[in-house]
């Protein structure tokens, strides 16, 4: 049984591991998916500002981070769709490549990164979460998540550049 289906229920509160933060070395006018107040002590997320409900309701500015709610099937549909509009940041999704919303997000990204291994998430009270049944892929948006991209180390994961012609060039892959 997948940690997915393990969780149903009982939380989406997942938060990024700092390492994803340091390999990609960069910082985030805002985090759309944030946590409550509350449990940020346990987030690592360089980032200026929070929203942590109704994400999808605000205005969102500047270069994001998002690391949305994974639970309910296609879920992710509309943070996506949000978060391609705006055009400019980095989201972090489960990497299921079969998934219809991967497919329409991976046409639409500037370039995508399958992390190496499974990232053991961080929970809601501080500890590290088992090993998921998936793994995790970063989208890119814009020119500064590109840059970002550009900068990873060979060792976090492939990734993948959008060609002039909208395809995907995995002659830029970092292995």
């Amino acid at each position: 049984m997948s940690l997915h289906n393990q969780t149903v229920g009982k939380s989406d509160e997942w938060f990024t591991p700092k390492y994803i933060f340091d390999a990609l070395g960069c910082s985030f006018d805002l985090d759309v998916a944030a946590p409550p107040p509350e449990q940020r002590e346990y987030i690592s997320t360089p980032a200026v500002h929070f929203i942590h409900e109704l994400s999808l309701l605000h205005i969102w500015e500047g270069f994001v981070w998002m690391n949305p709610p994974f639970g309910a099937v296609n879920g992710l549909v509309p943070w996506l769709n949000r978060f391609f509009d705006h055009g400019n940041g980095i989201a972090l999704t489960p990497d299921t490549t079969s998934a219809k919303w991967w497919q329409g997000a991976s046409q639409k990204a500037d370039a995508v990164c399958h992390l190496k291994g499974r990232v053991k998430f961080i929970k809601p009270d501080g500890t590290r979460g088992d090993q998921p049944a998936f793994g995790t892929t970063l989208f890119a948006v814009g020119q500064r998540a590109v840059d970002a991209f550009s900068a990873l180390p060979p060792s976090f994961g492939s990734v993948h550049y959008r060609r002039q012609n909208g395809t995907l060039d995995s002659i830029g892959e970092q292995s």
